[in-house]
């Protein structure tokens, strides 16, 4: 059974991990018959926002915690995850990614990386294990590598170029396809980058797993 890990940064588009894409990639895993490790770094999110308004609050959450949420409580502190304990790794997107896995959001491609999400996914590359990265997660991707790797977000331009100015290759893609460096095991899928709807998110993503998992064999 291939042990899959997905790094999640908190709950809701707008402050943490998108979870119509954090949920249709467990469903495809879990349909596949894969073991889902599911973690967060344990530190406080960059802020909360209202996902009703759009306004930031007057309040602190913590991006483990605010993870288990989409996990029903089976979440790992990512610190004490290494690349033996998996066969792949999976990024769903939403801004928590820019915010609290990075801060693109903030410092764009002067970014930095949290040094776990750093570390472990340095480990998982270099051991010829493949990653998917989701709808904006390919922006901290291209920095981790900090090589010329083929990547997604569709078709914005600004986060394009930046993928590009990190040293990436960013490859124009439809929301319903996949981008695949098969040299480098890179997948990535735009999602709610282009996506109306949750069912065109679910046909990049459902073939952002099936492409990892042929990877994994």
């Amino acid at each position: 059974m291939s042990k899959i890990g997905i790094v999640l940064s908190g709950c809701g588009v707008n402050d943490g991990s998108e979870i119509h894409e954090s949920v249709i990639t467990m469903l495809e895993l879990d349909k596949a018959g894969a073991e889902m490790i599911v973690m967060a770094p344990n530190i406080d999110q960059l802020h909360v926002i209202n996902h009703a308004t759009g306004e930031e609050m007057d309040d602190s959450r913590n991006v483990l915690i605010e993870s288990a949420r989409i996990s029903r409580g089976k979440i790992e502190d990512i610190a004490g995850i290494t690349s033996k304990d998996l066969d792949a790794l999976i990024f769903p997107g939403g801004f928590g990614v820019a915010k609290n896995l990075s801060d693109y959001a903030m410092a764009g491609v002067e970014c930095s990386v949290n040094p776990d999400v750093l570390r472990l996914s340095r480990e998982v590359h270099n051991d010829g294990k493949p990653i998917g990265v989701i709808c904006i997660a390919p922006t901290i991707m291209a920095k981790i590598l900090a090589g010329e790797t083929e990547l997604t977000i569709g078709f914005d331009e600004q986060i394009a170029s930046d993928i590009d100015a990190m040293g990436a290759k960013h490859m124009l893609c439809p929301v319903d396809e996949i981008i695949v460096d098969k040299e480098k095991k890179i997948v990535s899928t735009p999602a709610y980058m282009e996506a109306n709807s949750m069912k065109e998110v679910a046909y990049g993503i459902e073939k952002l797993v099936a492409e990892i998992l042929t990877m994994v064999k």
